[in-house]
């Protein structure tokens, strides 16, 4: 049976209505930091189960509760997640790890590294810049990992 993980970040203070809409049904949401405010995860625990690490703007008590990285396991998946990619302090290969999840430069991608998922969601917050405001799913299938990316207008 398939799972589906919502996956977000740098939402900066906002929760996109069609963010959240799109997040109905997940099992899990994972958000990989700049939060931006409690109410943000408050919302989306409304929705799922959720697993939140700490993003360089998250400042204040509420923030300080998050770690700044996760190790997730799930569905006998194993995922690592953290804010920064350039801040990963681990081989995940030999951490036995399936996919690294992060976000931070708001750009979202799918990558594969030595059998390794790297996914970065993008920004579903504020538009910054030209990039997209985006998120993505990560289905656990029979198949393995897919991601699968949504433009939020």
């Amino acid at each position: 049976m398939e799972r589906v993980i919502g996956v977000i970040s740098d939402t900066h203070g906002l929760l996109r209505p069609e963010a959240a809409r799109k997040l109905q049904g997940c099992s899990l949401i994972i958000h990989a930091g700049d939060i931006g405010e409690i109410a943000v995860l408050e919302q989306l625990q409304q929705i799922a189960p959720v697993i939140a690490v700490r993003g360089n703007t998250d400042k204040g008590p509420w923030a300080l509760r998050l770690k700044q990285t996760e190790y997730v396991a799930y569905e006998g998946r194993r995922f690592f997640v953290l804010h920064d990619i350039s801040q990963l302090a681990l081989d995940p290969k030999a951490a036995g790890v399936e996919a690294v999840i992060f976000g931070h430069s708001h750009e979202p991608s799918a990558t594969m590294k030595d059998g390794i998922l790297f996914l970065n969601p993008g920004s579903a917050g504020p538009r910054r810049f030209s990039l997209p405001v985006s998120m993505a799913y990560l289905r656990i299938t029979e198949k393995g990992l897919l991601p699968q990316f949504f433009e939020l207008k």
